[in-house]
């Protein structure tokens, strides 16, 4: 679904005068007052990652051609400029991997944290030698020798291919390990693993809409020192259309957000279990409205509410 009109239309001017000043922060990832992104530590090594990223599932799904191309070099533009470095995608996201390994200019390739993942069916020696070919294709792809995350994707063939990506971390060919799902219903599988095993990272939904996390998993994700990749914080898009007509509150302005996509964000990046949020985009000004939301302040517990009531 498309980003509401209210980010269109008389939008663009000012979006274009942003996107210059943003561009021209390139060395000290500042907003326009003077803010760095926000941070958070991946708790198995303590390296930061800026917390708002960027989810190539959709928008990067397009052709060779240069009138679909040209619009995600924009958005990789402000992306690297506003200080953000991690891009999740994925070999079952089409030509999502080619098109970013085609579009990162050297310094963007040397300044990212690539997040991909593997998935191959059927639980077996097979999955996992399909698996290994799988990956080294990923990275030719994505024009790496090496990745810093590789997920599981969906928890499918999960042993065979945690065993591959631990002897490839080992190797140096990956930096961190970690798993992925998309829906509530996998909490449980998601809580019984983080358990069990010792990840870097754990990748779920999480929204104003969708709390369940925060009851177990965003919790045992601090308590094992799991860092938190959320996906799905729009709902594919259904909370603009639950807001649509309703004009930004005027306690947004509160915790410094001017959109609700910049509250829907935020809210997201106000749990202290979370590292970084991933929403897909293939349009500048929707790059450069999701980026503001990891500058400033963040809602507090009670402005947290007020978000979930104003969605109810």
């Amino acid at each position: 679904m498309k980003r509401r009109e209210f980010l269109a239309a008389a939008a663009t001017t000012a979006v274009a005068a942003h996107a210059s000043r943003v561009g021209a922060h390139i060395g000290g990832h500042l907003d326009d007052e003077g803010n760095e992104m926000i941070t958070r530590q991946i708790p198995s090594s303590g390296e930061a990652l800026p917390v708002v990223g960027l989810g190539t599932s959709g928008p990067f799904e397009v052709s060779a051609e240069d009138s679909a191309r040209a619009p995600l070099r924009e958005v990789l533009q402000a992306f690297f400029a506003s200080g953000a470095t991690v891009i999740d995608t994925s070999p079952m996201y089409s030509t999502a991997q080619a098109v970013l390994g085609d579009l990162l200019t050297p310094e963007q390739q040397k300044r990212a944290f690539i997040a991909t993942k593997v998935w191959t069916p059927n639980a077996s020696a097979d999955s996992a030698r399909a698996g290994v070919e799988q990956m080294s294709h990923s990275m030719e792809l994505l024009k790496r020798e090496h990745i810093e995350l590789m997920q599981v994707h969906n928890l499918v063939a999960l042993d065979e291919h945690l065993a591959t990506l631990r002897r490839w971390r080992d190797a140096g060919k990956i930096r961190y390990v970690g798993v992925t799902h998309y829906t509530v219903g996998a909490y449980p599988q998601l809580i019984e693993i983080i358990q069990r095993e010792k990840l870097d990272f754990v990748q779920f939904n999480y929204s104003p809409v969708t709390t369940e996390a925060e009851q177990r998993l965003l919790p045992l994700c601090a308590d094992k020192g799991v860092a938190v990749l959320v996906n799905r914080a729009f709902e594919d898009g259904k909370l603009f259309a639950q807001v649509r007509g309703k004009p930004v509150p005027e306690w947004a302005a509160e915790f410094q957000a001017a959109s609700w996509a910049q509250i829907f964000l935020k809210y997201v990046i106000a749990h202290p279990a979370v590292t970084c949020v991933i929403p897909a985009t293939g349009k500048l000004r929707n790059m450069l409205d999701n980026l503001a939301a990891g500058h400033g302040e963040l809602p507090n517990a009670a402005q947290r509410a007020r978000i979930v009531a104003a969605l109810a």
